[in-house]
């Protein structure tokens, strides 16, 4: 993995783990408080999944 990726793999693993820490978990998750962070959460997820697919592209190209 590129280091370039490897920012962004720690960058999107710290938004996970700060907006777990900031949910109201007393509070029902699709609650208007909560939303943000839920939707904060779905995106890092996004962008993780689309780092590995990007990451996986560009060893497709690569000869040894």
């Amino acid at each position: 993995m590129q280091k370039f990726y490897k920012v962004f793999l720690v960058l999107f693993i710290v938004f996970i783990a700060v907006n777990l820490y900031a949910l109201d978990w007393q509070s029902e998750i699709l609650s208007e408080d909560n939303l943000k962070f839920v939707f904060s959460i779905a995106s890092a997820v996004i962008g993780l999944i689309l780092l590995f697919v990007l990451d996986t592209w560009s060893k497709i190209g690569v000869k040894k």
